[in-house]
């Protein structure tokens, strides 16, 4: 009874927290019961089932919530901004960067075509999301979420309209869409240090600006063939692949350092790191490289700006950070029904990811309480 009473408790925080964006009663009643739905162990987490399970004979009501009703999920975004800074906010807390695919069927879903998804590992039919997550001692979970468009779909105005992208949404980057987010966060008070993200953002010169220009400390993962310039005494310095710099870099210039426990314990790699030029002022720049102890030929490289003095084992933590959002990304596709939608719409998607990360960041919440294993009560 006391975890039901808890995990009522939260869910009331919730409603609190959104509820002033619904008009009326029933469509704000739907909300909360979507994201209970969400949370429970239906094993497809639509419209239908969600109706099912919250008593409702049809699924008129969830449908409208989905498409017609007047609610703004930005507005309910910034509650989620709220909730999370105060319930897993830390000053040292990481901002992690990364994107996901959605495989559809056909042509009509908002954003969708034959594209790259690092979900299925090859070009596919889908549309790709891109997200923005948290991660502190305390847990992990969504801050924001962004629906790629590729240029096809904003040179076509007709196929936008019938989507219901706005009019005003002009074609962004993907990293472009993530420093957007990374600002909407700071400036809603989200506590981090750090930001990190895969190499799609790491090697894109304009996203790493923006995050100095902010104060940022990142650790962001770079193509071997990232060029840099290493300080060379009397001179501009040595231009040079980040590939090549690490190859000349003497054994002893390697340590073995943990970049988190991961499900198998402790995530054990060799370690190097080699300080370049960089833009800020103040602060270091370095380049960083991760060497696999099993395969010496498996390595990743990373491009740093960090505070005076760090040290080795702090960047090695905040490069395995990373696995903090594939690891968001695999439980709320399990757990909170992220990719279980059958809209099509551009709105439906950002409602549906919306209340979708809501119900993550819930779960997170619980279990930085409970423990990592916590699942809803059977009754919920």
């Amino acid at each position: 009874m006391a975890e039901i009473q808890e995990w009522a408790q939260g869910l009331e925080e919730i409603r609190g927290l959104i509820g002033d964006e619904f008009a009326r009663s029933e469509p704000r009643n739907n909300a909360v019961s979507y994201i209970r739905g969400l949370l429970s162990d239906e094993e497809r987490k639509n419209s239908w089932t969600l109706s099912e399970r919250a008593g409702h004979g049809t699924p008129d009501g969830i449908q409208r919530l989905l498409s017609t009703t007047d609610w703004d999920p930005d507005t309910v975004r910034d509650a989620l901004f709220g909730y999370v800074k105060k319930h897993l906010g830390d000053p040292k807390g990481i901002l992690a960067i990364d994107e996901t695919g959605f495989l559809k069927k056909g042509t009509a879903s908002a954003g969708v075509a034959r594209q790259y998804s690092g979900t299925a590992g090859r070009v596919e039919n889908c549309q790709i999301g891109v997200f923005l997550t948290y991660a502190s001692p305390a847990g992990r979970t969504f801050l924001d979420r962004e629906l790629y468009l590729p240029k096809a779909w904003i040179d076509d105005s007709e196929r936008c309209k019938r989507a219901g992208i706005p009019e005003d949404r002009v074609m962004a980057t993907k990293p472009v869409l993530a420093a957007e987010m990374i600002e909407r966060a700071l400036d809603a008070g989200i506590e981090a240090e750090w930001t990190t993200g895969d190499a799609v953002y790491g090697q894109h010169a304009e996203l790493r600006r923006r995050l100095g220009a902010r104060g940022m400390h990142y650790v962001m993962a770079v193509p071997m063939n990232q060029r840099a310039i290493t300080p060379t005494p009397g001179s501009l310095g040595a231009e040079g692949r980040a590939d090549q710099l690490f190859a000349a870099l003497d054994g002893r210039a390697w340590r073995t350092r943990t970049a988190g426990t991961g499900t198998k314990g402790e995530r054990l790699y060799s370690w190097a790191r080699i300080r370049i030029n960089g833009p800020a002022e103040t602060g270091e720049h370095w380049l960083l490289a991760r060497r696999s102890l099993n395969d010496p030929t498996d390595l990743a490289y990373f491009i740093c700006h960090t505070p005076e003095n760090v040290t080795l084992i702090e960047l090695a933590r905040v490069a395995g950070a990373r696995w903090a959002i594939e690891e968001t990304f695999q439980t709320s596709k399990g757990e909170t029904g992220l990719d279980h939608y059958q809209v099509r719409q551009y709105g439906g998607w950002y409602r549906h990811i919306t209340l979708s990360m809501f119900a993550h960041a819930f779960l997170s919440v619980i279990r930085s309480k409970k423990g990592a294993h916590i699942q809803a009560p059977t009754s919920w």
